[in-house]
């Protein structure tokens, strides 16, 4: 079964039952030391293993006025580069939720999508389903409401008995946050992660009819029944075309019993599957980098969701991402600020217009921004990907290293102009110039940070096997980054029991060494990439198969990597044992059946 677990070591677990089976751990990870090895006859795992069914899990509310008060000061998890408690050497700790190749396998928090499988005009404006809106052949039921704040909205349900959260955009801003959550939502989905279906709908006021049984709070705080006049209230703040007709966007519930957000550090104590801290996990630290594409800067736990969904008999959690309309320069009730893409509050800022007297002018104040209601504040000449944050610290935003970054960047970078102009579409903009504007901040974006988190590492991908060499994907050169250029090589055998390496002094080119042929079955062999300097490389493990030679694993380096001290821990792939695989007859933390 899939290595895409942490150690026991880097879980944060308090209570008395998980304290108990880390002990357990312990035990088991001392008799198997014995046979501990690098790879295993199923590396590299695409898929997370079957997850363990569970009866039941409590909703879990989470404060946002904790995350506004602490994090800006004390991030919560584990974070790298800071000394452990009781020590003074900085640790950084290696991602989690991988598998040996260094790729998210896919499951409850994540598909590969796009950039394993390019996607069709379709399958990429369907976004992660094709129930579609509403249906019109009926009217919608509003069975809640709410009135507060400047964008109200309603629960409807449909002539299908298929229910939505029904919104709106700002009175002045029409299209405003109702675009960005359809577009972010495609993107999203493209990109790997769960998310709701979200569509751009138009109706009139006939179209809504209140359930008999609705309540509604009034400006009392007393609850009743909901009237027609409580309907028109909530629509007179919502803008309204020439033709009478609001436009709203609706979001599918998502199927399954809602348990809360999830943090961005730490694990769910209930979820026996949740076993990866995620302030490591990699998809959780790229989205960091998504999240600047986007300007997704509300980026924190309440807009996320956790379910508890049932498949092939199963219950599990799933992790989606929700509420997009604070993206593409939206701040939901009105255009995102002009410092977005910094923190609300840091230090280094304060000190530095203290010290200059305001002189030092920071780069947001200087962005310029076309007039459209429809988009808000949204740009690309000052946007810089490497410094962009969200409104405060996230800890697996902080967390994330050059090869975190570097996942993140190729997908993005693996999304077409036409792929990124076909879910703009699905903001039905009504002004074409609005539409292109955002398409072409986008792109630019997109642009940026290729180039800049390429950068940082060599920026291969897709190792593979053809003719008796060693093949990849040069990113950089595919995405016009610079020219062809050639690589040194240096290849040895490995051992996978000891992770010893032999060098094979002769070998310096991408063909095999040549005693790869004479090599049984199950035999490995290591190619190390070099490009421009000797820290930027690629350690590149290959495995012999009856079918021939087959890539499996990937390492990462970059400038000042090996100078870094990484938190002791077992591999972030660690395997459990699979009753599918016999060749996998390993026990792997909490998930061991």
């Amino acid at each position: 079964m899939p290595r895409i677990f942490p150690s026991y070591r880097t879980r944060t677990r308090t209570s008395g039952g998980r304290l108990a089976t880390v002990a357990a751990l312990l035990v088991l990870l001392a008799v198997g030391s014995a046979t501990a090895r690098k790879f295993y006859a199923d590396d590299p795992l695409m898929r997370e293993p079957a997850p363990r069914t569970m009866d039941e899990a409590k909703f879990r509310p989470l404060s946002d006025y904790y995350e506004f008060l602490v994090y800006p000061f004390a991030p919560p998890g584990e974070r790298n580069g800071h000394p452990v408690k009781g020590g003074k050497e900085a640790l950084y700790y290696a991602a989690q939720g991988v598998n040996t190749l260094g790729e998210v396998p896919e499951g409850s928090w994540y598909e590969n999508r796009n950039y394993v499988r390019p996607m069709s005009k379709q399958e990429l404006q369907n976004g992660p389903g094709a129930v579609g809106p509403p249906t019109v052949q009926g009217p919608w039921r509003v069975i809640s409401a709410k009135n507060e704040g400047v964008t109200p909205g309603f629960t409807i349900v449909d002539a299908n008995n298929r229910r939505y959260l029904l919104k709106f955009d700002p009175l002045e801003h029409p299209e405003l946050a109702t675009a960005a959550d359809t577009i972010v939502a495609r993107l999203f989905h493209a990109l790997g992660y769960h998310v709701p279906e979200n569509h751009v709908v138009e109706f009139t006021r006939d179209q809504l009819q209140i359930d008999p049984k609705t309540k509604y709070k009034g400006p009392d705080g007393k609850s009743r029944a909901m009237t027609e006049r409580d309907v028109t209230e909530i629509l007179l703040k919502v803008p309204r075309d020439s033709d009478g007709r609001y436009r709203g966007s609706v979001s599918l519930y998502l199927p399954g019993v809602p348990l809360g957000p999830h943090r961005y550090f730490g694990t769910r104590t209930d979820d026996p599957n949740d076993v990866a801290p995620h302030e490591h996990r990699r998809d959780q630290r790229g989205l960091w980098v998504f999240c600047a594409w986007l300007g997704h800067d509300d980026s924190r736990a309440i807009n996320s969701l956790d379910m508890l969904h049932e498949e092939n008999g199963r219950k599990f959690v799933k992790h989606y991402l929700i509420d997009f309309g604070s993206t593409l320069g939206s701040a939901s009730v009105r255009p995102n600020s002009p410092r977005s893409g910094n923190y609300l509050f840091g230090w280094r800022e304060v000190a530095s217009q203290v010290f200059t007297l305001g002189l030092n002018v920071p780069s947001w104040a200087k962005a310029k921004y076309p007039h459209f209601p429809s988009v808000g504040r949204f740009e690309w000449k000052t946007f810089e990907p490497l410094t962009w944050r969200p409104e405060y610290a996230n800890p697996a935003f902080s967390n994330a290293l050059p090869d975190d970054a570097f996942w993140a960047a190729k997908q993005v970078m693996a999304l077409t102009d036409e792929q990124i102009r076909w879910a703009v579409e699905t903001g039905r903009y009504s002004d074409a110039a609005a539409a292109d504007w955002v398409v072409e901040c986008l792109i630019r974006r997109r642009d940026k940070i290729g180039r800049a988190f390429f950068a940082q590492v060599l920026p291969l991908d897709r190792f593979r096997v053809v003719n008796q060499a060693l093949a990849f994907d040069d990113l950089g050169e595919r995405h016009g980054h610079y020219p062809r250029r050639r690589y040194r090589v240096a290849w040895g055998s490995f051992d996978n029991l000891t992770e010893t390496i032999t060098p094979l002094a002769e070998a310096t080119s991408l063909e095999l060494p040549a005693m790869a042929n004479s090599m049984p079955e199950g035999h490995y062999l290591t190619a190390r990439l070099y490009g421009d300097d000797d820290e930027r490389d690629i350690r590149v493990y290959l495995r012999k198969h009856s079918s021939g030679w087959k890539v499996l694993g990937l390492e990462r380096g970059w400038k000042g990597k090996a100078r870094l001290r990484f938190a002791d821990t077992r591999p972030a792939y660690l395997t459990r044992q699979n009753p599918q695989s016999p060749a996998s007859s390993r026990v792997r933390g909490s998930q061991a059946e």
